[in-house]
């Protein structure tokens, strides 16, 4: 899968999005047909402990990113540009974003709408393929206020629609929408010529992503309402390491 043949999915069929931060999960994920890998800055939360993505750096996702693509999948593998990075200088971006790509990234993904045009738009022109993300933005969440849905409020629909037009125009092959009002992202999908991946969006996407961890159940906290649990591998985990407890204290090694 490349960003061409990904974005001319739009139309054809629904595209198959998932988080991966790991070989295995690479590996298994990429068997199963998925479109596109998202190696994620909410490895902080489901990986390594954090409260939130903020402390992720990018020496975190150069990390994970390297495991996923050790799998060689056929899939596109996208990382994220983790929080504060786009805030610093040009040059600094440009090299980060060439560092994913020389690991054997596709493509980079960047928060913000209209904000971040020129800058999305300078990564495109060098080279840079990017996929854009609006809605909720887990890297702003402390600014705004906190974990609600878009597009219901007073002058939200509008506004992420223009979003959604400045992500476009700034030569980005798909955008990502996150918490949306169902009704406003089947708006934005329509007004898009590049395909609108939803997560929690509702069904009028061109596609949806979500985390890993979320579906097959091995997340700390329970998955948000909009994520459906697949498989309850976190209680079947735990069983089998329980079951190993007992083994052990009561002498019956495995041998």
């Amino acid at each position: 899968m490349t960003t061409k043949s990904l974005r001319a999915l739009k139309g054809e069929r629904p595209i198959v999005a998932l988080t991966a931060y790991d070989f295995p999960t690479a590996v298994h994920a990429d068997e199963a047909g998925v479109d596109l890998l998202l190696v994620g800055d909410s490895v902080g939360t489901t990986v390594l402990g954090h409260p939130n993505t903020i402390p992720v750096t990018v020496e975190d996702m150069r990390h994970h990113a390297a495991a996923v693509l050790r799998a060689l999948p056929e899939a596109l593998v996208v990382v994220d540009l983790p929080f504060g990075e786009a805030s610093f200088g040009r040059d600094r971006v440009l090299e980060v974003c060439r560092d994913f790509l020389r690991l054997g990234a596709g493509a980079v993904k960047l928060e913000g709408g209209r904000e971040q045009e020129e800058l999305r738009g300078f990564l495109v022109e060098a080279g840079i393929p990017v996929i854009g993300h609006i809605g909720l933005l887990p890297q702003q969440v402390a600014v705004e206020g906190g974990y609600h849905r878009r597009g219901s409020r007073p002058g939200e629909e509008d506004a992420l629609l223009a979003d959604a037009a400045s992500v476009e125009r700034s030569g980005c092959f798909a955008c990502i929408g996150e918490l949306i009002d169902a009704g406003v992202a089947g708006r934005i999908r329509e007004h898009l010529g590049i395909p609108f991946i939803g997560i929690g969006c509702g069904p009028d996407c061109d596609g949806q992503i979500l985390v890993c961890h979320d579906i097959l159940g091995m997340g700390p906290d329970d998955p948000p309402g909009f994520a459906k649990v697949y498989a309850e591998l976190g209680t079947q985990v735990r069983r089998a390491f329980e079951a190993y407890r007992d083994e052990v204290r009561s002498g019956r090694f495995p041998s």
